[in-house]
């Protein structure tokens, strides 16, 4: 079928309806794995948490895109968009491979989807290309007459809302939503409570959605500033040898008098200095001195090199040996004197004025330069030699004039806010340098020779009045600190941002300055914008104008505090920020931030969604994203929801964390997505009611998704939806019921909303999402069991044998145990888990791997049937006689005559989802069908 343009105000969106969510998890583990190959990270990757593009090009879409009754056909349409239909991802594959191998495109297709999209190119790296093809397919569907992505996303909007559309993030942060909305054709609104986000956002739209002619423009100013800063620090001479060689890296370290031997050390983590090149520090005892001479020794051998690994700090301990054979090992903490006060941590550090850059002479830390890598081009081509070597007495005298030089001028440069002033606030975050190092101005963060090199391209930066040359400015100091540390592995320096803390190290390099400039020459990717974009400073409730669509991903829960972290780039520029920043308020606003998760995070989430929604059109839309670790998600969202004036009409859960994301112990690795419209009217019903009407929702949402994915399998293609997304879809269908009401058993529900939560209390709104998520749960009835059975079941059966299912589909993440976990009520899933279960690799511990625990006590499984059947094939393994283990498990299963027909049911279960599991050296399913096949026969044929 066909539609007529203009004619699409009231009907439903694409994505109320239906969302590829599997194919999108896919693509976007993709795109976040690209590292620097993703298009907006070269503007600065300390922001974390972005959202992938191609995940929020689906979300602008699936708000403009109409469903129709045909919805086969606008998944089809859907994906040719996306370029995730048969033939873009032909030639995705074809763009990936070698034209000599080009034909194995075909073989690829035959592969599963996550296997092409790993093989294939991103759809974002072909551009428009990808598209060519489809315009007359789209256009017979959706009654258009576009020839291009942009004039699609025009005539939608004029469809949708009568002009082109206008979507806003007013959490912008990185600036990830609002370009792909400006990239695909939709006038944009940014804005954000923190001015470095702000930057960020800008970057996106007049950077690298720039015209080629600025862009180039750009290029050359910034060439042009490096080339000039390189000529200041080359006349004061204090980057070369006087040899044709330039220093490229010098490496400091911390260096501490032992209290135990009076000796002073440096602290170096390991003697290595390059893995590849082989070359080690070598500590040179000097006992007139009571200190170490450093020796940097090169080409070494293997046995050198292990040997070199271990340095003079370990898991906060010195370590050294002045003779060889006493050993001296004294706590950190001891050296710098931590004690608690009053709950308060504190330690015997001065603390640095705001004329210090260096440690004075009777400092516990000192720095010391140890070891200077130097290049020298060679005399043919472009290409470097490199040499590492040990410190000098002329590079002592050139670290002098370094010293001496922002002496001189440190104060005047602080006043003109060419260097920062600016005091460092405790907090979370900021607290750490100032523990640990007495650090109390952001400039403490920076070596001398940092402070000389950036005060001077700063100077020049702000006599240009370049916003883009600002930009890379606050990249290049990301990787330029005295929080960077050196990689022995590649030699290079990591940045600052490598994570979202402000990390103190003992030791740490800092670039010569054509070395230090590579960061602030960085070329960026090309993404044309022609659209209006709009990019704003201010909190998200004084965001102005008509917005059609509101996509945002707001801070939730210990989400990063980039209140905090990025004080350490506001101190450079609030002075003088260029002039299409200047109307900014140059201040985190720690106080404004909204932040955590308790009542004043969901008042200021509340103040913020009320007014974006004020700010709608009655057919407009909203996205929330979430991602989150916290158990009150869903009472929360509802929280704010309600008390916004707006109701859920879907939501989907999409992957978006690479294994990366996962280090620090993340368990949750998808995003949850809102779809949200105005509540109207002022209905009320009665949770009895609520009770049937909430069971035919999520009945009707279930069914439809389920008789979607089927027809899609008969065609060939893989399914849509796994049970994590029916898991979902049935949360929404609830929460849909549930937010279409003002007032709910004579409560208003904004009132309940808005109320104070009380620890330790489950609120009116906590037991209507507990009731809506436990009807949505009852609908997850896995093939092989009736569904008055499986409600027979305990809620710690129903989740084991649910994630049995899980396994055998292949959805094997650590966020699908945690969230199902919690759907059933279950409180201590861990203790069914595998042991070395990790975030994408986790499984349900076999029968042989619980023994003989957990039969008894206060286990949730303990007493059930299916412990008991667990135990059962636990002895089979031992190849205890059949007729014993059957005595055995009359004995321990409660209730035996009754439930002997479930457990034949769960054998049979257990037998054929663990016969199609891989194996490996600990894990061992085939083994356990096996077992669970021959006691459903022996349960069959036994004689009670």
């Amino acid at each position: 079928m066909s539609l007529a343009p203009f004619s699409w105000r009231d009907r439903p969106a694409l994505i109320e309806h239906l969302f590829p969510v599997q194919k999108l998890s896919a693509e976007s583990f993709k795109e976040q794995m690209a590292g620097s190959g993703k298009t907006l990270t070269a503007l600065g990757s300390y922001w974390k948490g972005r959202k992938p593009l191609i995940l929020n090009k689906a979300c602008v879409l699936g708000c403009l895109l109409p469903s129709t009754e045909n919805p086969l056909r606008d998944l089809e349409i859907f994906e040719m968009l996306m370029g995730m239909d048969k033939l873009g991802m032909k030639k995705r594959l074809e763009a990936a491979l070698p034209k000599s191998r080009a034909e194995e495109a075909a073989e690829l297709l035959e592969q599963a989807y996550v296997s092409q999209v790993n093989d294939a190119k991103r759809a974002e790296e072909l551009g428009d290309s990808l598209y060519e093809r489809i315009w007359d397919q789209v256009n017979a569907h959706l009654g258009t007459s576009a020839k291009s992505m942009t004039g699609l996303v025009e005539e939608m909007g004029v469809a949708r809302f009568g002009h082109r559309p206008k979507v806003a993030d007013v959490f912008c942060g990185s600036g990830q939503i609002p370009f792909e909305a400006a990239r695909l054709g939709c006038d944009v609104y940014a804005s954000d409570l923190n001015p470095i986000a702000c930057m960020l956002t800008w970057g996106a739209f007049n950077i690298v959605g720039a015209a080629p002619q600025e862009r180039q423009a750009l290029e050359r100013e910034q060439q042009n500033l490096a080339a000039k800063v390189q000529a200041e620090i080359d006349s004061l001479g204090v980057e070369q040898d006087g040899k044709g060689w330039r220093a490229k890296v010098f490496l400091y370290c911390v260096e501490v008098v032992c209290p135990e031997s009076g000796w002073r050390v440096p602290l170096i983590p390991t003697c290595i200095i390059s893995k590849g090149c082989k070359v080690i520090a070598r500590l040179v005892p000097d006992p007139k001195k009571k200190r170490y001479d450093i020796e940097i020794l090169q080409d070494r051998s293997n046995a050198e090199m292990e040997a070199a690994t271990k340095g003079t700090i370990t898991d906060g301990w010195v370590s050294h040996s002045p003779d060889g054979n006493s050993v001296y090992r004294v706590k950190i903490d001891t050296i710098r004197g931590d004690y608690t006060e009053n709950g308060n941590n504190r330690n015997r550090l001065r603390l640095w004025e705001k004329h210090d850059f260096t440690p004075r002479p009777d400092d516990i830390f000192q720095e010391r330069l140890y070891c200077i890598q130097w290049m020298k081009q060679k005399p043919r081509g472009k290409e470097f030699d490199y040499d590492f070597r040990s410190v000098t007495h002329n590079d002592l005298k050139r670290e002098q004039i370094v010293i001496d030089y922002v002496t001189a001028h440190l104060a005047d440069w602080q006043e003109k806010g060419f260097v920062p002033d600016m005091v460092i606030e405790p907090g979370a975050k900021t607290d750490e340098p100032i523990r640990t190092r007495g650090w109390t101005h952001w400039h403490h963060l920076f070596n001398p020779r940092q402070l000389l090199q950036f005060g001077t391209l700063l100077q020049l930066i702000l006599k240009t009045q370049s916003a883009g040359s600002a930009v890379f400015f606050l990249r290049t100091i990301d990787y330029n600190s005295k929080l960077c540390s050196w990689a022995p592995t590649h030699n290079t320096v990591n940045n600052v941002f490598s994570n979202q803390a402000l990390n103190t190290i003992w030791n740490f390099p800092v670039r010569g300055i054509s070395y230090a400039l590579n960061p602030f020459l960085a070329l960026t990717k090309e993404a044309r914008i022609i659209t209006q974009t709009k990019t704003l400073n201010h909190p998200a409730e004084n965001a102005a104008g008509d917005i059609d669509i509101f996509i945002t991903d707001p801070p939730y829960g210990d989400a990063v505090k980039y209140e905090e972290i990025t004080e350490f780039f506001i101190a450079w520029l609030r002075k003088n920020p260029p002039a299409e920043f200047a109307d900014w308020t140059w201040d985190s606003r720690r106080a404004l931030a909204i932040k955590g998760e308790d009542d004043d995070f969901l008042r200021g989430m509340i103040r913020a969604y009320r007014h974006m929604a004020e700010l709608m059109p009655d057919n407009g839309m909203q996205v929330l994203m979430f991602t989150h670790k916290s158990g009150n998600i869903w009472a929360d969202l509802a929280n704010i929801i309600w008390a916004s004036g707006l109701k859920v009409t879907a939501a989907w859960y999409v992957v978006t964390e690479t294994d990366s994301a996962l280090r620090d112990g993340a368990n949750v690795t998808g995003t949850v997505l809102l779809i949200l419209r105005k509540r109207a009217g002022q209905n009320a019903s009665f949770r009895d009611d609520l009770a049937w009407e909430i069971k035919a929702a999520v009945k009707e949402q279930i069914e439809g998704l389920v008789g979607l994915d089927n027809r899609v399998r008969q065609q060939g293609s893989e399914g849509l939806y796994r049970d994590a997304d029916l898991q979902m879809a049935g949360y929404a269908a609830a929460l849909k019921v549930l937010t279409g009401y003002s007032t709910i058993d004579g409560k208003n529900m904004v009132t309940e909303a808005e109320s104070p939560r009380v620890k330790g209390r489950k609120s009116f709104v906590d037991e209507l999402i507990d009731f809506a998520v436990q009807t949505a749960v009852q609908f997850l009835v896995p093939v092989g069991f009736e569904k008055e059975e499986w409600q027979r079941l305990g809620p710690v059966e129903r989740f084991y044998l649910k994630m049995v299912d899980i396994e055998h589909q292949g959805q094997r993440t650590l966020d699908n145990y945690i969230n199902f976990s919690k759907a059933f009520r279950v409180k201590h899933h861990d203790q069914l888990l595998a042991d070395n279960s990790k975030a994408n690799s986790a499984r349900l511990k076999l029968s042989t791997e619980f023994k003989s625990a957990l039969m008894s006590g206060d286990a949730e499984i303990a007493g059930t049937p299916l412990r008991a059947l667990l135990y059962a094939l636990s002895e089979l393994s031992k190849e205890t006689d059949s007729e014993d283990v059957l005595l055995h498990l009359m004995e321990n299963c409660p209730n035996y005559s009754q439930n002997r027909g479930i457990l034949v049911k769960m054998s049979d279960y257990l037998a054929a989802k663990r016969e199609t599991l891989t194996e490996s050296k600990s894990y061992h399913p085939h083994a356990e069908a096996s077992r669970a096949r021959i006691l459903a026969e022996a349960l069959r044929n036994q004689r009670l």
